[in-house]
């Protein structure tokens, strides 16, 4: 049976891509999700104020050297030999791509276009043979305008795709007010591929102490619902390949995923909570679907239920919402 797809230009295997974690964090984790099946792995995190700490750090140590003795002029490297951001981010690039036959994608998380962005070069210079922007920005502002929030997106973007050669996608917010145009409008600015969505992690509040709680919550298959819409109006109408991500439990969520449209399914909570195997889990529930379908490839499938494909494309639309609303309570 043939899983291969495409993402972002490359080449995979089968359609199941560890995203980023704290398993994808470890040469260790990266060899288990290879040997479970992961037909690609995106790296955790690297965050804009890891960089610029880093950044802040050395200005610190050459502003010290400044006012030194003279002699102490070659006890610093010259700037435009200084390789700036978290070195063991670097490392761990060139190691997962030297040990394993996988594509390695790295993640940049930013909220603005200055001071970072040359790091994603440095990223690209290490052997990532792709690149995920998570733009994790709350726009708490209450004088920021929609149209500047999409802007900064496709700033940081712009960015990026100026700074590297290697295929880049942007994982984006379900929270625009319209997310088929600003689909299109990052497809032209460059980006080779789209993950839907960002999980924004809400807080939460503690009555008794009195404080704010921030803990990290695993995703549910329930939130599989919002991702699964968007990737089947999108289908057929970007260039741009589509990851879904969020919910992903068991095959069922993946089965789904892919009748919807995506070109990639990404999982980090399932693989959180059942570990690295589970992963061969996953893949085997999929072939199973397939061959009791008699589906020889992963292309008969894909997308067969976007809504482009489907005979009622206003299933996905204000038709099923008020089908719903009449019908709830009279089964």
């Amino acid at each position: 049976m043939d899983l291969s797809t495409r993402y972002m230009g490359l080449k995979l295997k089968n359609p199941m891509v560890a995203s980023a974690s704290p398993l994808t964090g470890t040469l260790d984790g990266i060899r288990k999700l290879e040997d479970a099946g992961a037909a690609a792995i995106v790296l955790p995190s690297l965050f804009q104020e890891e960089i610029e700490a880093e950044e802040a750090r050395y200005d610190r140590l050459t502003e010290a050297h400044d006012e030194s003795w003279p002699e102490a002029a070659t006890s610093f490297p010259v700037m435009t030999e200084v390789k700036l951001g978290p070195h063991h981010y670097l490392e761990l690039v060139r190691q997962a791509r030297a040990a394993t036959a996988i594509p390695i994608i790295a993640s940049l998380n930013g909220i603005t276009n200055k001071g970072w962005i040359a790091y994603a070069k440095s990223v690209e210079q290490a052997g990532a043979q792709g690149l995920e922007l998570n733009v994790y920005f709350i726009p708490a502002d209450t004088t920021l305008s929609g149209a500047a929030v999409e802007q900064r997106y496709l700033d940081i973007l712009g960015a990026v795709r100026l700074a590297v050669s290697i295929p880049v996608a942007v994982k984006l917010s379900p929270y625009f007010s319209s997310i088929g145009h600003m689909a299109l409008a990052l497809q032209e600015a460059g980006a080779d591929g789209l993950v839907l969505f960002n999980r924004f992690y809400q807080p939460d509040l503690d009555i008794v102490a009195l404080k704010v709680l921030i803990d990290l919550k695993l995703s549910e298959a329930n939130e599989i619902r919002l991702p699964l819409l968007w990737l089947a109006v999108l289908s057929g109408r970007v260039r741009a390949s589509l990851a879904a991500t969020t919910g992903v439990s068991t095959s069922d969520e993946v089965v789904k995923y892919l009748l919807a449209g995506a070109d990639v399914v990404m999982t980090t909570s399932s693989l959180l909570r059942h570990g690295a195997g589970h992963m061969a889990v996953l893949l085997a529930g999929l072939e199973s679907w397939l061959a009791a379908r008699e589906f020889s490839s992963l292309a008969a499938v894909r997308g067969i239920m976007s809504q482009r494909k489907l005979a009622d494309p206003q299933a996905f639309e204000r038709a099923n919402y008020i089908k719903i609303l009449q019908t709830y309570g009279h089964s």
